[in-house]
């Protein structure tokens, strides 16, 4: 895991948690689709600034157009002019396993005899190094080193192997391990399908009778003008054409365990699950906060954004002011041109700037949706005490992040994680603080929907069994995961196939 695409609100690029990928797909053979996909993505941008692509099914072939950057750099309107059909997907990418480039930008192509498909996936699989291992032994070349195409190239050997495409995905998600939510298109046909303990995020939209979409969050639905119809479910295939929409399952659902991080971080606040939004999640999160951790301040403000409905929801139980104390710089998340070493020096001020007018003289606490590595809410400890705070409290809307992910957050190495390395009184002295806590993680689960979560990342308790060979020094010594189900490590063997 882990190359730098966009910064988070805690700016702590290249060593912050970074957004996951999006990803989008729809089924409307009279739509323009290609431009359907560009707004959706457009949506769901937030959740990677790496690269983007679409991939266009025209019922004689597939399309695809992927580039480095945003989603407005990628696309330009003779592109999507170029790209008709009946069937598109989409992707928005930050890096997670395999290598930074052009090749690892998705979605990703593969050829099975004369048919096309093209695969776009959010997520990390775990075990993605043996099956690349195995299928490179049996003669199937790689274009990059990502665990995606890897997914790509599994799904064509085995489509090849049985001549039929849903038993290609079906045996390919009994072969791969981790969280993934994946879309995928041929010429003539959409198919979305999710990890069994359903960790990736994945809905399932209607745009008009016969007119389908997936996506990542609901917030593309609400762009494009679709509704909402239910989540994908775990171990689930879908498939659409002009037969109408196929569910079947592809593995059996496991133990649920969606990603916490959806709650806490990841998903645009107006986005919906299981009927709330994560406005609201993160707002109840800021109330339970405030009654774990109360303090006598003047004034409450956020890391924004993402840091902004909790402080709202700490505020309002306390009866205390809530106002800006940061503005946010939007313009300066991703460039490619390459600040002068002062500015880089200079790092979170090139993105948050302190309002001295609004926070001089006055105790400040400063809620943040998280803090994982700790240099950011150093810096901006400090920035307030430059502006004139007289005092500067620290709360996290989140539990403390003591272990790495393996399934989709770029915090992969324990080491790096401070909760790990430091009590929450060194991480306070560290970021200079003169108070720190922490939401709690039983306080966390009370305000999120009642259905299954993976807390991997706070508890250590792995839903989907991590491999020495994977992990290997991930952790700090003396620690290791605490698998859940260690009896669910696939054999990733297979028999060669007669693919040339």
């Amino acid at each position: 895991m882990a190359s730098c695409a966009g910064t988070s609100s805690m700016g702590e690029c290249p060593r912050g948690l970074h957004e996951e990928c999006g990803v989008f797909g729809v089924w409307a053979p009279n739509r323009d689709v290609s431009r359907i996909t560009y707004f959706a993505l457009r949506a769901l941008q937030h959740r990677g600034q790496d690269s983007a692509g679409i991939a266009v099914g025209n019922g004689k072939t597939v399309l695809v157009r992927k580039d480095m950057g945003l989603v407005t750099e990628v696309f330009k309107d003779e592109d999507l002019q170029a790209m008709q059909g009946k069937v598109a997907i989409g992707h928005c990418r930050y890096g997670t396993a395999g290598a930074k480039g052009w090749e690892s930008s998705q979605p990703h192509l593969s050829a099975i005899n004369d048919v096309i498909i093209a695969l776009a996936h959010n997520g990390t699989l775990v075990n993605f190094d043996e099956l690349r291992r195995e299928l490179i032994d049996a003669g199937v070349p790689f274009r990059s080193s990502t665990d995606s195409e890897v997914a790509a190239r599994l799904i064509g050997y085995f489509t090849h192997a049985t001549s039929h495409l849903r038993s290609g995905i079906r045996k390919t998600m009994q072969m791969i391990e981790g969280g993934y939510a994946m879309v995928l298109i041929r010429e003539n046909a959409l198919y979305a399908f999710r990890d069994p303990h359903g960790i990736r995020p994945l809905v399932l939209g209607k745009l008009d009778e016969g007119e389908w979409v997936v996506a990542s969050e609901t917030c593309a639905l609400d762009i494009v003008g679709a509704t909402f119809v239910r989540e994908v479910r775990p171990g689930e295939i879908i498939r659409i054409s002009d037969d109408g929409l196929i569910s079947e399952e592809g593995l059996p659902p496991r133990q649920t365990a969606k990603c916490i991080f959806e709650d806490v971080y990841f998903s645009r606040p107006d986005s919906v699950q299981d009927g709330k939004s994560f406005y609201k999640v993160r707002h109840d999160m800021g109330a339970q906060l405030a009654r774990e951790a109360p303090a006598d301040v003047d004034l409450v403000i956020s890391v924004p954004d993402s840091g902004t409905p909790a402080a709202e929801g700490f505020a309002a139980e306390l009866g205390l002011p809530y106002g800006t104390g940061l503005v946010k710089n939007r313009y300066v998340a991703r460039t490619f041109i390459a600040p002068t070493q002062s500015l880089r020096e200079m790092g979170v001020r090139l993105k948050l700037t302190p309002l001295a007018d609004v926070v001089a003289g006055k105790r400040i606490l400063m809620v943040d949706d998280s803090i994982v590595r700790g240099t950011t809410s150093k810096q901006i400890v400090r920035m307030m005490r430059d502006a004139g705070a007289t005092e500067v409290h620290m709360r996290s809307a989140s539990p403390e992040v003591v272990w790495p992910c393996f399934y989709g957050i770029d915090t992969a190495d324990q080491n790096e994680l401070i909760s790990a390395n430091k009590s929450v009184e060194e991480i306070r002295e560290y970021i200079g603080a003169d108070s720190l806590a922490f939401l709690s993680v039983k306080g966390l689960m009370s305000c999120v929907p009642k259905t299954g979560y993976c807390r991997a990342c706070f508890t250590g308790e792995y839903p989907v069994a991590i491999s020495e060979k994977y992990w290997g020094d991930h952790f700090l010594p003396g620690n290791r995961p605490r698998n859940l189900y260690p009896d669910q490590v696939p054999d990733v063997s297979f028999p060669p196939s007669s693919q040339e």
